[in-house]
């Protein structure tokens, strides 16, 4: 059994927190610039462990019991509380456009950090790309003795230079026995490996081995602002694989993301800082999605007044926001009972 190394675990719950801190420091630094009052700035539910408030200071900051989750409290959201129409400083008596900003600055907060995240991986790191050596896993390439640390210089005669054109060339030919032309050490072998079908495609069963290339900021910056929207683009699209019943889901509660980025901590700064990015941008999207209790169902209301020109019914977006926390949580909590038990 692996060693579990207690730093490591730290290190996945506060990073985990940190990208709850981020989320609530965008609302809570857009609500302040549209001119609303903050009251309570909280990382985690429950009974406070720590407090804190300025003299001169509107806002109380704490740390409370429950670790998970965090939560900003804008004075005259709550519509059970008291509104007066004169306080400027409260929530239900700002512009639609104020109440649109303070909401989507968490979610945008994110997906900003997520940027910064990924462009220090890739200045300080570089990029890692694929090549034609391959790792062996089991399947047709290892059926036909294929081995890990191979690099693949040719299909059917055709030079391939690059890990996609290799990929393309097998994809295409499930079921039909190809000619590769090997690099093992200093020898050259010539190995016959069919693909196997899925789905339509062949398959031989190797990933690709990486390489690190070094990259200017320029390229940094423009990875890094381009792979927030890839990681947003494809949790969307496998969320409709899902709903479609074309995948099966494969839910991770907060004990089971504190296990994969304590991995990734065990394997180095910039995979745990990766991997921080990766979530981020992943926080981002998942709040903005327009689900009860999350930042989206939140505009979803917003979008209906800017449409029709008139409030919803406070009540009835609060009962609707509660069912929705309620469902949310018992769904992290079957999930992260399932994680305790795996």
């Amino acid at each position: 059994m692996v060693a579990v190394n207690p730093l490591h675990i730290l290190a996945g719950i506060l990073g985990l927190a940190l990208l709850m801190v981020v989320h609530e420091t965008g609302h809570l630094l857009a609500a302040r610039a549209s001119g609303m009052r903050v009251v309570r700035f909280s990382i985690g539910f429950g009974p406070p462990l720590f407090r804190y408030q300025s003299k001169n200071g509107e806002t109380l900051y704490q740390v409370a019991l429950i670790p998970f989750l965090a939560y900003v409290q804008i004075a005259g959201m709550n519509p059970f509380e008291e509104i007066d129409p004169d306080d400027k400083g409260s929530y239900a008596n700002a512009s639609l456009f104020a109440r649109i900003f303070a909401i989507i600055a968490g979610p945008a907060a994110n997906y900003v950090f997520a940027s910064v995240l990924f462009f220090v991986v890739f200045l300080v790191g570089g990029n890692s790309e694929p090549t034609t050596k391959v790792e062996v896993l089991d399947g047709p390439a290892k059926t036909a003795k294929l081995q890990s640390g191979d690099k693949i210089l040719a299909v059917e005669g055709k030079k391939v230079t690059d890990w996609e054109g290799m990929r393309k060339q097998i994809v295409k030919s499930p079921n039909k026995p190809l000619a590769f032309e090997v690099e093992r050490g200093k020898q050259r072998l010539q190995l016959t490996i069919t693909p196997k079908s899925e789905k339509g495609e062949g398959r031989i069963g190797v990933t690709p081995v990486y390489k690190i290339v070094p990259v200017s900021a320029r390229e940094a910056g423009i990875q890094s602002l381009v792979l927030p929207y890839q990681v947003v683009k494809n949790s969307i699209v496998m969320l409709g694989r899902i709903i479609t019943g074309k995948e099966k889901p494969d839910l991770r509660g907060p004990v089971g993301i504190v296990k994969e980025t304590s991995k990734a901590a065990s394997r180095g700064w910039l995979d745990f800082v990766f991997l921080l990015g990766v979530l981020s941008a992943y926080l981002g999207g998942f709040n903005a999605l327009p689900f009860p209790a999350l930042d989206g169902g939140r505009l979803a209301f917003l979008g209906y007044e800017a449409v029709t020109r008139r409030k919803p019914n406070t009540r009835v977006e609060a009962y609707v926001h509660a069912f929705g926390l309620v469902m949310l949580l018992t769904l992290i909590a079957v999930v992260t009972f399932s994680d305790v038990r795996n």
